[in-house]
């Protein structure tokens, strides 16, 4: 089993969605690489892309679409100016051309050129994808892609994906692996043996660099969202709350930048209730500006990144573990969870509904959270359970498709019960558990097979349907 690093599991990403949204871009890309190691994108004539099953029927609310064309235009959403997004794609709707790979303007009409197929799913996943390129000369490039969750493809053969295999020095599949690992080192903490493992991709000094990297940019979304009133877009009408509980909480205070607002939060008045809506401020202020196109840590993915924010904000703020060693072990220790999920479950709701998205996000907080205050490695894992276990069966019925009700209060609940599941591990012996994490997974993946299709991210089942909500 290939072994996967952290910072895949955590990392920089751009709203609404990781499976619907980055997937597909990152699948687009894919293929203008594809083109010009065949061929050559100066010799492609005209290019399709078709989205089959969750990608169709929900693309629209996640932005599918827009993502497909800016990923065919040579766009990347690591480094776009996320402001730019509506110009760009209204020029390529209204020209009908798009700059393939950002080399040569060929003819693109939306509707033929890029389609949603909503009658027909991909045997191989639920978010299928197919892109058509025809060269000048009437000769065809055909590829599959499928969105896998938080943000990864592959293709049916496996073999369209640029990737290297990795095999760490201590690899760490299953909650048993890092028990045996540490015991056999001598580890208190996972965070060392993640540490050491994560030397196949970088030195330690790198990670923990791209850690506290990873924990500014959690800090300016945060703060952005804290920052913004109005509607979120998509039609649902869905009023921004981050900002108004901020106001709320901080009363007259002023700041002028993301420190002196950070500062004020600390030293605001500590009590269970204010805490609480803290805590609920932080993941709504990252989901609301992933719901509006932002750029946001993908934490595992876009529907639950707001979890991960949420919690390692608290820890810093209204906690003792505040160091910067404490930010760098929470996030190796929360990434290293999520990938347990990715192996042997599922990190995509298309597959197993949002306790595979929010679900995950918990139980990697959780992990995190009891990592840097004093838990034991049972004690981690076992919080990780705890979160996961609370979550089993969860859903993800998105109203209209939008990455907004009930996926932004989802965040809230999600960081609350990852906290208590901390508190929880941390006052248990894991000797005396009766579940383990890894039957957790198991019990999760067996969940979400046989969870109807209704719930994993059609919008066919549940508040999708029950809430009626016109057309606008």
């Amino acid at each position: 089993m290939e072994s996967i690093s952290v910072f895949e599991i955590i990392k920089v990403g751009i709203g609404p969605s990781s499976s619907h949204t980055m997937g597909p871009w990152n699948a687009a890309s894919a293929f203008i690489r594809i083109l010009n190691r065949e061929r050559s994108v100066a010799e492609v004539k005209e290019v399709f892309l078709e989205f089959f099953g969750s990608l169709a029927k929900t693309g629209i609310g996640h932005g599918t679409d827009i993502a497909g064309m800016l990923g065919l235009n040579g766009e990347d959403f690591k480094t776009i100016d996320t402001t730019k997004i509506d110009e760009i794609v209204d020029r390529i709707k209204e020209t009908q051309i798009i700059n393939l790979g950002g080399e040569k303007e060929i003819p693109f009409v939306y509707g033929h050129h890029l389609v949603l197929n909503m009658s027909e799913t991909l045997d191989y996943h639920p978010n299928g994808m197919i892109f058509k390129a025809i060269f000048e000369d009437g000769t065809e490039l055909v590829q599959d892609f499928y969105s896998v969750g938080g943000g990864f493809i592959m293709s049916q053969e496996k073999k369209s994906i640029d990737k290297h295999c990795v095999r760490t020095l201590y690899p760490c599949h299953h909650g048993s692996d890092i028990l045996k690992y540490c015991e056999k080192l001598n580890l208190n903490k996972i965070s060392d043996l993640i540490l050491m493992n994560e030397e196949s991709w970088r030195t330690q000094e790198q990670t923990r660099k791209e850690a506290l990297y990873i924990w500014e940019q959690i800090k300016e979304c945060i703060y952005k969202g804290v920052n913004k009133e109005g509607i979120l877009p998509g039609g649902l009408n869905v009023t921004r709350r981050a900002a108004g509980i901020n106001r709320k909480l901080l009363g007259d205070k002023i700041y002028k930048n993301k420190e002196e607002w950070f500062k004020l939060v600390v030293d605001a008045e500590e009590n269970f209730t204010n805490i609480n809506k803290w805590i609920s401020c932080f993941a709504l202020a990252v989901n609301e500006e992933n719901a509006s196109f932002g750029r946001i840590i993908t934490a595992p993915t876009n529907g639950a990144s707001g979890v991960i924010p949420a919690v390692l904000m608290y820890s810093q703020a209204f906690t003792d573990a505040i160091s910067e060693d404490d930010i760098a072990r929470f996030i190796l220790v929360a990434g290293e969870i999520g990938t347990l999920f990715k192996k042997n479950a599922t990190i995509s709701a298309a597959m197993g509904g949002c306790q595979a998205e929010v679900g995950v996000s918990s139980a990697m907080a959780a992990a995190g959270l009891t990592e840097i205050l004093g838990g034991s490695v049972g004690q981690v894992l076992m919080a990780a359970e705890i979160a996961m276990e609370h979550h089993l069966g969860l859903t993800c019925d998105p109203i209209k498709g939008l990455v907004q009700i009930p996926c932004i209060e989802r965040n809230t609940m999600g960081a609350i019960k990852a906290i208590t599941a901390a508190n929880i591990a941390l006052e248990s012996d894991p000797a005396k558990a009766k579940v383990t994490l890894d039957e957790v997974i198991q019990t999760m993946w067996e969940t979400a097979l046989s969870m109807n299709d209704r719930f994993k991210e059609t919008s066919e089942g549940g508040l999708a349907i029950a809430v009626n909500v016109p057309e606008c």
